[in-house]
Formats: C-alpha cells, structure tokens, sequence
C-alpha cells in the first residue's frame, strides 16, 4: 500500500472517531499539504530512516507551502508527530512490517520570547477602551484581568459568569474551521486539555463592570456584535487597530494573557496559583514560561530589603 491510501484511512478510520473536531481538521491539513505531496507516493516499507530524515530536512528548507521558505522548527515537530502517529498505527495494522519513524532527528526547539505590554502601555490600552463606546472591546480588559485566551473569551456567555461568587467559568472555546462545504464557520467546543476548563475569581471592579454590560447586552455571548458573535479574525484586527491608534507597537493578541500573568506576578502571586488561573498543566510549564518576570521581581523584593540594611 502507498502511503498515500494509508494516510486517508488513518485519518478517517483512526483519527476522526476518537480526536476532537480541531485536532482532526489540524491532522488532515498536514496530512494533505505537507505529508501527502512528499511521501505519498513512497510504498510503507519504503519509508526508511534516510528517507524520512531526508523529508524532514525539505520542509525545514523550503516547507512553507505560501512562501515557499522554510518551517519553524515548532512546525516540522508538529508534522513530524502526525508522520510517527500514523506510521505506528500502520505498524499496529499489520500495514507495514517495521516502524521507523522513532529514529527521526528531530529540529531543536527555539524558545519563545514572552511578549507582553508594559505597565503604562496597559493603562493606554485601558483608558482608551473605557472611554470608547464599543462594549465589545471590553473583551481586552478582561483578557489583561484573567489571562484567558481569545478563543475562550469569544465563546464566553453570560452564564458561565457567576455574578453572586464573582467568578467566571471556562469550559468551551472557539475556533474557525472548514466545514463539509469547505468553507470556515464558527466551532465552539470543549478546550483541548482538561486543565484548561477552570474557574477564575474576577477582581471587584471587572465584575462590576461586567454587571454593566451584561444589562445593555441583547446576545447570549460576553463579546458580541448587536446580537451575533465576534469572528475570530475580525476581533484581532480590531485589537491591531486599537493598538496603532495609540501607537503601541504590534503584538499579537496572546500578549494579553502574557501581560496579566507578568502583573499577577508582578502583585506577588505565587505560581501554583497563576498556573490553575492560566489552565497549565501543572506549575512547572507556567514556571518555565515566565521565570524572567518572576526573577524580575524577585530582584525587586530584594532591592527593598536591601534598602532597610542602609
């Protein structure tokens, strides 16, 4: 069997029964756009270590299928867990008499700089939107207090705001992708890991505003256009817009959720806690992700002590 026929039944026999609708419409893209065209053609048996090595390198140098240049390294790691999990189920299935896809190289991981705004930068992006007269951007103001992502704060609706315990729930978010039709709609589901659905208390004076809001609100979703829901894309450009009207350089709308985690720490939050708020996994990912900002503070706890030995 080519590889080609395989990866179809895979995906459909094995990857859309069990998998969420994201991470099936995520499998079947890299399937289709970067697996298919270079491997397709190659028998099962014939998908030997050189071979796969030497696939693995094409995409690192000339992968993107728009540009034409080179995959982020985070990319090809993705492409290459799809290209191992389908070869281990053609192993299991008796398609294939070897597995060798365990012995790729795989491209080191660049880390991630933190982007986040600045104390005085935030304070900008707050008065502006509060003195604004569009409520959805509201939505922006609660990223920065909660540190939710832009696809749980859009599938948000009044009910999972507990307005007695001052809480809001996240159980849900939304993503856009391409339907039978092939045209992208609007998905709300539950989030990807079980961690990531949590219930974040709400400072005093969001909630107060949100009480606001929510009685000149005629929709069911928190930010909403009239009565319908705010696209995805449309939100982030309208946040783009926000951001060169104050002249504050670009940063994509994850910075958000970034900026509240560096002011939580900033406050003295310990980390334990701001990882149950962002949905981590557990503190070590929250610990990693933002130790500059907690030695930051560190070294600012240390400076005033210091103070009190002069």
């Amino acid at each position: 069997m080519i590889y080609k026929e395989w990866l179809d039944i895979w995906i459909e026999d094995s990857v859309r029964p069990v998998a969420k609708q994201r991470t099936y419409e995520r499998y079947k893209d890299i399937t289709l756009g970067h697996i298919a065209p270079l491997l397709g053609q190659y028998n099962l048996d014939s998908l030997t270590p050189s071979v796969l090595q030497s696939f693995v390198v094409e995409l690192l140098e000339r992968g993107n299928l728009v540009s034409g240049k080179g995959l982020s390294s985070a990319t090809v790691n993705t492409v290459i867990t799809v290209l191992q999990n389908s070869l281990k189920s053609a192993r299991a299935f008796g398609q294939t008499k070897e597995y060798f896809a365990d012995r790729i190289r795989r491209p080191r991981m660049e880390e991630k700089q933190i982007s986040c705004f600045t104390l005085a930068q935030q304070r900008q992006i707050e008065e502006e939107i509060t003195k604004g007269k569009k409520d959805k951007m509201f939505g922006v103001i609660l990223c920065l207090y909660t540190g939710i992502r832009i696809g749980e704060l859009l599938a948000l609706e009044w009910e999972d705001i507990d307005f007695s315990q001052g809480t809001l729930s996240v159980d849900k978010t939304c993503h856009y992708g391409k339907g039978k039709d092939g045209n992208f709609a609007r998905r709300v589901g539950s989030p990807k890991t079980k961690t990531s659905c949590r219930i974040i208390p709400l400072p005093k004076q969001i909630l107060a505003r949100l009480k606001a809001l929510k009685k000149r609100s005629k929709a069911r979703y928190v930010v909403s256009n009239g009565q319908s829901p705010v696209s995805l894309r449309s939100y982030q450009k309208s946040f783009a817009l926000l951001l060169q009207r104050l002249k504050i350089p670009h940063k994509g709308f994850h910075a958000l959720r970034h900026t509240f985690a560096t002011r939580a720490l900033e406050c003295g939050m310990d980390v334990k806690t701001l990882a149950e708020i962002l949905g981590h996994k557990n503190a070590v990912i929250t610990l990693n992700r933002y130790v500059h900002s907690l030695m930051e503070h560190k070294q600012d706890m240390m400076d005033k002590v210091g103070k009190l030995l002069q």
